[in-house]
């Protein structure tokens, strides 16, 4: 029995877990195994997953962000509104992605330099941001004028949509800078013991700064695809998206105390929050119960963190 536990709280228990929901999925649900429902599914965790690429790192930190799903749908805006106003799309694509490093740098400056809660700083700038978009759009979904645009959510690469390459090269980069770089290694110092770490000779300050401005930039990119892929700018899109990369960081072995993350395990986080909502959709399950399981899966998620930094403790 506490071999069993230790193998489900350990590393490798999220990718047990993963391997045996997707084999008893795939036996069960009509249709899940096919290309095409494989595609959607990695297609729709996208955004969830590009965002959770440096919200592993937020929450590595002992930081987190929720002001993510709002710069989301701002940065989608922003390239929309941008490109049609000046007829390049690649000006707009920059704009966006300024905007939500510029939104970050903020979130990144008040927490860390005027040491404000993160909690209520990202709380601020998510209503701030999603104001800022509503207003700019008059709350209405904004068109876009040049049909160049959709092709960065249609275009496809060896059969695959490029969006899904995207996120993957971003999974890869971010592991990289995690596991191999002295960015990655200063970030989980600074989740694990910030004084320490300042003590060591490391910028706290900065650091943080950095990541959330990071953060910013990541979430720029996952708007630019979205508003691609919805073929519009929408104020309200992401909603809620905050919930779902938080799940899946902590559903992936993310430490909300800090100093624990593992891309791997992020990666599995993600499909896993992908397959509920696919495997919901297959059954035709109506799309409020999907609120409840995304609810239910957050809940597991911090349960198991809870059990994990208990287990943690009782080694060391």
């Amino acid at each position: 029995m506490n071999s069993l536990k230790k193998i489900l709280l350990g590393e490798q228990g999220l990718v047990v877990i993963f391997a045996a929901a997707f084999v008893i999925v795939s036996l069960f649900v009509p249709n899940f195994l096919t290309e095409r429902n494989m595609l959607g599914l990695l297609q729709s965790v996208v955004t969830i997953g590009i965002v959770a690429c440096t919200m592993m790192f937020c929450l590595a930190s002992r930081d987190f962000d929720l002001s993510v799903g709002s710069i989301v749908a701002f940065s989608g805006m922003i390239a929309v509104m941008v490109s049609n106003a000046t007829g390049s799309i690649p000006v707009g694509l920059v704009a966006a992605l300024l905007c939500g490093a510029v939104v970050g740098f903020v979130n990144g400056i008040v927490i860390a330099r005027f040491r404000i809660n993160a909690l209520i700083t990202t709380l601020a700038t998510m209503q701030i941001v999603r104001g800022l978009a509503l207003i700019a759009s008059d709350g209405r979904a904004v068109g876009i004028n040049d049909p160049d645009f959709y092709q960065l959510a249609l275009s496809r690469f060896l059969t695959v949509p490029t969006p899904i390459w995207i996120m993957l090269i971003l999974f890869i980069l971010f592991g990289f800078v995690l596991n191999r770089t002295v960015f990655g290694k200063n970030t989980l110092a600074i989740g694990g013991n910030p004084e320490a770490s300042r003590l060591a000779g490391v910028n706290v300050v900065n650091m943080r700064i950095w990541i959330f401005a990071l953060q910013g930039l990541v979430c720029g990119i996952a708007g630019i695809l979205l508003a691609s892929r919805i073929t519009s700018g929408q104020p309200n899109a992401a909603t809620g998206l905050e919930l779902s990369v938080i799940s899946a960081c902590v559903l992936g072995g993310v430490s909300l105390a800090g100093g624990r993350a593992a891309m791997s395990g992020v990666i599995v986080g993600v499909l896993i929050m992908g397959i509920a909502e696919n495997v919901m959709n297959l059954l035709n399950i109506q799309a409020f119960y999907q609120y409840v399981v995304r609810g239910l899966i957050l809940l597991i998620a911090v349960l198991l963190d809870n059990l994990r930094s208990s287990a943690a403790g009782r080694r060391g």
